[in-house]
């Protein structure tokens, strides 16, 4: 029986070489492939939720994978309607979340790594989204390190992505590396299982199962042709130009503050060399010089472009075109937004995307040489919103209150669950240039936790800092 490891090592392989794979269905049959499935899972907090039925991690053995297996083989495997539930969202709308019972959560995640080992060395560099070693902030690197110059930013959000998903592109997709008919048909069957709702089954005419862990990489292999449509086509197209031509009013006046300055006219060049500082030393509007570059994480995606807003338009134009004919989905029209970057500010994974902007501050290149580098540079923002949202949890008409679900916890966990949420947020927002302004909640914060601790004990807040002053 081949090891986890040797088979998805060969698939990995067979992935990045292009070449398509074949009997992967019996690869399902193989107990080493659960085994791992089960060492990744049965961690998690929702291992020891229920579905429509009660069976959940608690009761795993090798005869839960004999089931499972025996069910394959005979191509009688039927999986459950998932348990439909829903959470809230920051705009107070509710998300659909699937709850699939144990025997198909290990399957799905065999076959997430089956899949996973795959297709992952064909997806695109630029995308980020569900994907092992990659996540928000490396999308937000790529920002930073690479998106320099920026004028325009198109803010790319595709409405109701995974709940409109085509099954019948899904499929399509898989079946392009993927020979293997039966493999495919129980990718199918999960696709149509359907969901149980106030004790309905409902079927699920399209989009992936809200809940399933097959979900993000099934909506990564169909996603990753619209990165390869802007990499084969747009970016090709909306990049031309090796730098920009040099502005020559620009020239002209460093020019002449040069001359007075031999003259010995100090004075007179000194306010000439300013009045050409209040200029770009390139033609900002160069028509031979375009860059458009792209990133991706999920279903949220985001375009740089230095050009005209007239050409930004005509990419966002192109981009819709794209995804309603060739994968069936609409660009949301409230969220996919083209901003100018030194006017205002972009939106992407809950940041605030810049462009710098300030002739007076001068910095050295890696070169040694003085100017204004850091024009252009790109400005990674912690949202004023996001703080003000923050301190409302602690606060209550305008101050900061204790928490009363907090109240029956030890000391110990309710100074934890203020710290875990206070790091959390630092940790996510790191890269902020503006973190400093976390200040204000963690003021808030602190004041909540002594309020919190005073409320338990009965005692005075100064009471609070004396105890725990150390």
């Amino acid at each position: 029986m081949q090891t986890t490891e040797a088979y998805v090592g060969l698939l990995r392989e067979r992935g990045k070489r292009g070449l398509p794979v074949k009997r992967v269905y019996r690869q399902l049959y193989n107990t080493n492939l659960y085994l791992t499935a089960y060492g990744r899972m049965y961690r998690n907090a929702g291992a020891m939720t229920p579905g429509v039925m009660e069976e959940t991690s608690d009761g795993t053995s090798l005869e839960t994978f004999e089931a499972i297996i025996a069910a394959l083989k005979q191509e009688r495997y039927h999986w459950q309607p998932a348990r439909r539930t829903y959470i809230l969202k920051k705009s107070e709308k509710k998300r659909p979340l699937g709850l699939p019972v144990w025997s198909d959560k290990l399957l799905a995640e065999v076959m997430r790594m089956i899949l996973d080992a795959y297709f992952d060395g064909t997806f695109s560099e630029h995308s980020h989204g569900f994907r092992e070693g990659r996540g928000c902030h490396t999308a937000l690197r790529e920002i930073y390190r690479i998106w320099q110059g920026t004028v325009w930013i198109i803010e790319g959000d595709i409405a109701d992505c995974f709940g409109s998903l085509d099954h019948t592109l899904i499929i399509s997709a898989l079946a392009e590396h993927i020979q293997d008919g039966r493999f495919l048909n129980l990718v199918k069957k999960l696709l149509d299982a359907g969901y149980m709702e106030d004790w309905k089954v409902k079927k699920t005419l399209s989009g992936v199962p809200q809940g399933s862990i097959l979900s993000p990489i099934l909506s990564n292999i169909l996603l990753s042709k619209l990165d390869r449509f802007v990499e084969t086509e747009l970016i090709p197209e909306y990049t031309r130009g090796k730098k920009r031509k040099p502005n020559q009013e620009y020239n002209r006046l460093i020019n002449r503050a040069c001359k007075l300055h031999k003259r010995g006219q100090t004075e007179a060049a000194r306010k000439i060399k300013q009045q050409a500082q209040r200029l770009p030393s390139i033609d900002p509007q160069d028509p031979d010089f375009r860059r458009l570059r792209y990133v991706r994480y999920a279903d949220d995606f985001a375009l740089s472009f230095i050009g005209s807003k007239e050409e930004a338009e005509a990419i966002k134009r192109r981009l819709r075109t794209f995804l309603l004919e060739e994968l069936k989905l609409n660009l949301s029209d409230e969220k996919t937004l083209i901003t100018h970057t030194r006017d205002s500010a972009a939106k992407f994974l809950n940041y605030e995307i810049t462009t710098f902007q300030s002739n007076a501050k001068q910095t050295r290149d890696k070169d040694g040489r003085k100017g204004r580098s850091i024009n252009g540079g790109i400005g990674l923002k912690l949202p004023k919103k996001v703080i003000e949202d923050k301190c409302k949890r602690y606060m209550r008409q305008g101050k900061p209150t204790h928490r009363a679900e907090l109240l029956n916890e030890s000391d110990f966990t309710i100074i934890a669950t203020y710290q875990l949420e206070y790091r959390g947020l630092v940790n996510y927002y790191r890269m902020a240039y503006n973190l400093y302004t976390l200040s204000k909640l963690k003021w808030v914060m602190e004041q909540s936790l002594t309020k919190t601790l005073a409320s338990k004990h009965r005692i005075s807040v100064k009471k609070v800092y004396k105890k725990y002053k150390h």
